[in-house]
């Protein structure tokens, strides 16, 4: 244990100086004396911080699981930029002992599929499950297209039928993770993913993490069709579906994520931002800190109301923006039976959208439904119309919940520390009016004025915006039950925690300060504090 305890403080110096010297670069440096009184103080933390993070690690399944042999052989390195090999899963998550369909479409006679979890291992970043199976390639029938809706589903056959087995006795056997299939043609070459995640609904875990692929649907035009106009063909779609691959990134740069939806790149404008994601940085760092963690997607949140109370904390991160009514009922619900939330992103619960079964296969929760700037078509106008959370006839504002809601993008700066409560800047430099750089982004909320009178604004920061100064902020209550809710009120902040993506995709922003912050957050949440 001494001997892991060591490593890990090894590895957080290396993580700090590395983020120091980041953080500098992204900012103009102060003068020499306070950089090295700085560097002085914050190592005299890291005994400090080894205990907070010592708290929360015991021998949880996530602490045993990723002490197995990692690998980077998830990572692609032929991307199939034009749909030379690509492919979907029949469910976006499975129960351990399940089992999930595999569809995969390509030209080449023949191709393998290799399966990964995805989180830490000691920085590799993924662990092989599987060998190579090896497939007899299938020329799949094009795509179903419903002009009204603009709904493109595909009706492939021959899946690949992956069981996952169920060992009571052992929660690392299949454990509850975010898995890749990386799909690879045999004679171009290519490669693409399939992404779904395992859930074990019979452990308790402390954390419940969201993966929010509702968003992920949402922005993917393969076929043409999403539900923005900027990336569909001539008008967008009102219905999509999640029976059809996940397209490529706009930006070519972020081509190795392509199938993977939004977990590792996403599909926004390269004009406009960014194309890194925020999803994988967090899994990652969590798993490195040791957290008790488990996973789902949206659609369980949709689907099971009793999910989050089998929970301390549930996590929503980075780019959570499609909320369903009964999603967000679910997490009030959780919220009052006493499991805290935690907003590690911006512009959640944006969009109102209503679930359906699939028209082809009858599956439930496979078609997305949102007309969104076109609501008055909708066919329903009450509380289920598909338009913004905080319009009629809906009117639920997303801050009632959360704390802060959406207000603006593009934007790229720095975060300043306002009102934050003592335990939450324990063992930092932190205190009013310090800054965090370039954590402030690519999308960012602000106070609106319907959050709980109790409501904190941690930070406080400044940005431009059309020439104006605007401010986003951070927040945090306490709830009646006795829960707390905590928002970054920033997708960018989860940059502070793991640099998956930098540089290719971005300057890196790794933060000793916020990594701490992180940790006081969830020690809050977790009830430890």
């Amino acid at each position: 244990m001494k001997t892991q305890v060591k490593s890990r403080r090894r590895q957080f110096l290396k993580s700090f100086f590395f983020g120091l010297s980041a953080t500098f670069s992204f900012r103009v440096a102060a003068n020499a004396r306070d950089l090295q009184n700085s560097k002085i103080r914050l190592t005299q933390q890291i005994e400090d911080h080894s205990d907070t993070v010592k708290s929360v690690r015991t021998s949880n399944p996530i602490v045993i699981e990723n002490q197995k042999q990692g690998t980077t052989d998830w990572q692609l390195t032929n991307p199939a930029t034009k749909q030379e090999i690509e492919g979907y899963a029949s469910l976006t998550s499975i129960n351990r002992g399940g089992k999930i369909s595999l569809f995969v479409n390509t030209n080449d006679p023949t191709y393998t599929i290799e399966i990964f979890r995805m989180g830490w291992y000691d920085g590799t970043g993924g662990r092989r499950i599987t060998d190579k199976i090896a497939l007899s390639g299938i020329k799949q029938p094009p795509p179903v297209e419903d002009k009204d809706s603009g709904l493109i589903e595909c009706d492939w056959k021959n899946p690949y039928i992956l069981n996952i087995p169920y060992n009571s006795n052992d929660a690392t056997d299949w454990a509850s993770g975010v898995y890749l299939a990386k799909l690879t043609a045999s004679k171009s070459g290519k490669q693409s993913y399939i992404i779904f995640v395992v859930r074990d609904d019979a452990r308790n875990s402390d954390i419940l993490f969201q993966q929010s692929v509702t968003t992920y649907q949402a922005y993917n035009n393969w076929g043409n069709k999403s539900l923005y106009r900027w990336n569909s063909r001539r008008i967008q779609a009102y219905q999509v579906s999640f029976n059809r691959p996940y397209s490529k990134s706009p930006n070519p740069a972020a081509a190795y994520g392509v199938g993977a939806g939004e977990f590792l790149t996403n599909f926004q404008p390269t004009s406009r931002t960014s194309t890194a994601g925020w999803e994988y940085n967090m899994v990652r760092w969590l798993e490195k800190s040791g957290y008790d963690v488990s996973y789902a997607t949206n659609i369980d949140t949709h689907a099971n109301h009793n999910l989050l109370l089998s929970h301390k904390a549930f996590l929503s991160v980075g780019h959570d923006e499609y909320w369903s009514w009964q999603m967000r009922e679910n997490v009030e619900t959780a919220l009052k039976n006493k499991v805290s939330l935690g907003f590690f992103g911006a512009n959640t619960c944006f969009w109102q959208i209503r679930l359906d079964l699939s028209p082809i296969t009858k599956v439930p929760y496979r078609t997305i439904i949102a007309y969104k700037e076109n609501a008055a078509l909708d066919y329903y106008q009450d509380h289920r119309n598909t338009t913004l959370w905080r319009q009629s006839p809906v009117q639920r504002p997303e801050d009632a919940l959360i704390g802060v809601m959406y207000d603006s993008d593009p934007v790229d700066d720095e975060i300043v520390i306002d009102n934050a409560p003592a335990w939450l800047l324990s063992n930092t430099s932190l205190t009013k009016g310090s800054v965090l750089p370039g954590l402030l982004g690519y999308e960012v909320d602000r106070m609106f004025g319907n959050a709980p009178a109790n409501t904190i604004r941690v930070a406080h920061s400044p940005y431009r915006y059309k020439g104006r100064t605007r401010y986003a902020d951070m927040t945090v209550y306490t709830a009646s039950s006795g829960a707390t809710v905590f928002a970054t009120g920033s997708m960018q902040w989860v940059w502070s925690l793991d640099d998956y993506n930098a540089p290719k995709l971005r300057s890196s922003r790794l933060n000793l300060d916020a990594q701490q912050m992180t940790h006081n957050v969830l020690a809050r949440l977790l009830k430890i504090v």
